[in-house]
C-alpha cells in the first residue's frame, strides 16, 4: 500500500481546526476523520490485478543505438487510475519509464519506454510496478509483476564505414583480373582471343591449335577460400586502450571490443569476396564456435555470436583453440588470431602452438596497439620529472619487447598486423586484400 501527499495535506489542515478550538479532542477527532477517509479510500481502491500487461519484445540493436520497449496496459472490470513504472536493469539505459493512466473497462494503452543500451548482451526487464489509486486519491494498492522482456545489444560495428571503400577495391581487383592480368595462385576463368599487349605466357596452345586465332586464358582472384576468425577472450583482452594518441586510458575501450570490430569488418569483406568464414572465440574453453558459410548476413551472425562474449581473467588455452580451428577441417585457410601482442603471453601460450597452425594454414596475428605507450616513451626532456623519465624508460622497454616479438613471429612465417584501435580494422582488411591479390590465401 502507498499513501499520497494528500494525506499529509489533510493532517496539516487540521492545524486550522486546532487553532480555532485548541483542545485535545479536536486533534483526536481530526485524526479519526482522516483515518476514516483513508480506510474508505482503501476499501474502494481497485486491485492492480485488474490491469492486463503484455510486452512486445524490442529485438536486437547495436550498442549505442536507441531502442524502445512497448508495454500494453488494458483495463478489465473497473475504472482504473494507475501509475505504471517499467523497470529495466541499469545498463539498459531506460528513461521516461513512469506513466500515469486513467482507463475505463475495455480500454488499452500502449506505453513506450526509450532504451539506450550501455553494455553488450541480453539486457532484461526488471519488472513492471503497477500502483492503483482509490477514488479519493489518498491510498494506492501496489504490486510488481514479472513481464518478461529483453533487448540484445550487439557490438556497434563502427568500422562498417570502411566497408564500401574495401568493396570498391575488391571490385577493382576482380576487374583487373578480368582484363587478363595473370598472377601466381589465381584461378582459371575463361578463354578469349589474343589481343596486342597480352602476356604470351597466358596463351593456351592447345585451344589455339583448334581455333583460327590465338587464344589466351583469363584469370580471376581466388574464391571459395576459408577464413577462420579466432577471437581471444582471455585476460589480455580485458585491457583498455586509448582510442587515439593522447587520450586518457579511462576514455578508451577494451581490447576485446576493438578486436570484435576488426573481425566484423574482415568477416563482412571476406563473405562478399566469395570466401567461407568460420568463427571461434574462447580462452580456457571455447565460448563460441560457428560456421558462417552460406549465411546471408555474415556480419549480423557474427554480432549475434559476439553479443554475450566478455573478457575472462584467465590465460588462453591455445592448444584448445587450435584444436577448434582444426575441427573446421584440414583444408588450407587464412587463420586470423585476434589477440594482444603481449610478449609474455605469446611466448608461454601461443608460440608452442604456431608450428601446428602454420604447417597447414596461413596465420595472421591482429593486435591492438596502445598509443599510450608511444606517448609515454616520447616524453619531453626539457620538462620531464624523474617519474616521467622512469615511465618513459619503461614504455620504451615495452615497445622494444613488442618489436622483438613481432620480428620473431615474422621469422616463423606469421603475418603481424599491429595498429591503433581505429586503424586496426582497415589495416587488417587491407592485408586480406593484399593476400588475395597475390593469390596467397
Amino acid at each position: 500500500m502507498a499513501i499520497s501527499g494528500r494525506v499529509a495535506l489533510l493532517l496539516l489542515l487540521g492545524l486550522v481546526a486546532v487553532v480555532l478550538r485548541p483542545q485535545a479532542g479536536t486533534v483526536w477527532l481530526w485524526l479519526l476523520g482522516v483515518l476514516l477517509l483513508v480506510g474508505l479510500d482503501r476499501l474502494l481502491t481497485p486491485s492492480p490485478g485488474l490491469a492486463t500487461l503484455t510486452r512486445r519484445p524490442p529485438g536486437s540493436v547495436r550498442l549505442g543505438d536507441p531502442a524502445s520497449s512497448e508495454l500494453t496496459v488494458a483495463a478489465t472490470g473497473r475504472r482504473l487510475h494507475l501509475h505504471v513504472r517499467d523497470a529495466w536493469q541499469p545498463s539498459a539505459g531506460a528513461r521516461d519509464n513512469r506513466f500515469r493512466l486513467r482507463l475505463v473497462p475495455g480500454d488499452q494503452r500502449r506505453l513506450s519506454t526509450p532504451l539506450l543500451p550501455r553494455r553488450r548482451g541480453d539486457l532484461r526487464a526488471a519488472g513492471v510496478t503497477v500502483r492503483s489509486w482509490g477514488p479519493l486519491g489518498l491510498v494506492a494498492r501496489q504490486r510488481t509483476y514479472d513481464v518478461p522482456g529483453s533487448v540484445r545489444a550487439l557490438p556497434p560495428f563502427e568500422s562498417r564505414k570502411h566497408l564500401p571503400s574495401r568493396l570498391a577495391r575488391l571490385r577493382d581487383l576482380d576487374g583487373r583480373a578480368a582484363v587478363r592480368v595473370r598472377g601466381q595462385g589465381t584461378e582459371f576463368d575463361s578463354l578469349r582471343e589474343y589481343v596486342r599487349g597480352d602476356d604470351v605466357r597466358s596463351i593456351d596452345w592447345r585451344a589455339s591449335a583448334r581455333s583460327t586465332h590465338v587464344v589466351v586464358r583469363t584469370w580471376q582472384p581466388e574464391r571459395d577460400r576459408r577464413v577462420v576468425l579466432v577471437l581471444d577472450t582471455s585476460r589480455t583482452s580485458a585491457g583498455r586502450v586509448a582510442r587515439a594518441a593522447g587520450e586518457p586510458e579511462t576514455d578508451g575501450m577494451p581490447r576485446l571490443d576493438a578486436a570484435m570490430d576488426s573481425a566484423l569488418l574482415l568477416g563482412a569483406l571476406a563473405s562478399r569476396a566469395g570466401d567461407r568464414v568460420d568463427f571461434v572465440a574462447g580462452d580456457r574453453r571455447v565460448r563460441a564456435r560457428q560456421r558462417l558459410h552460406g549465411a546471408r548476413d555474415v556480419a549480423l551472425r557474427l554480432q549475434e555470436q559476439m553479443a554475450e562474449l566478455d573478457p575472462v581473467l584467465v590465460e588462453a588455452d591455445w592448444d584448445l583453440l587450435a584444436g577448434a580451428v582444426q575441427g573446421f577441417g584440414r583444408q588450407r585457410a587464412l587463420v586470423v588470431l585476434l589477440t594482444a601482442l603481449e610478449p609474455a603471453a605469446i611466448a608461454d601460450g601461443l608460440l608452442p602452438v604456431l608450428p601446428v597452425l602454420t604447417r597447414h594454414h596461413r596465420v595472421v596475428i591482429a593486435s591492438v596497439r596502445d598509443p599510450e605507450l608511444t606517448r609515454l616513451a616520447a616524453v619531453a626532456e626539457t620538462e620531464a620529472t624523474a617519474d616521467d623519465v622512469y615511465a618513459a624508460a619503461a614504455a620504451a622497454h615495452e615497445v622494444e619487447r613488442r618489436e622483438r616479438t613481432r620480428a620473431m613471429l615474422v621469422r616463423l612465417g606469421v603475418d603481424v598486423v599491429d595498429a591503433d584501435v581505429g586503424e586496426l580494422p582497415p589495416a587488417l582488411a587491407d592485408h586480406y586484400l593484399s593476400l588475395k591479390a597475390q593469390g596467397l590465401l
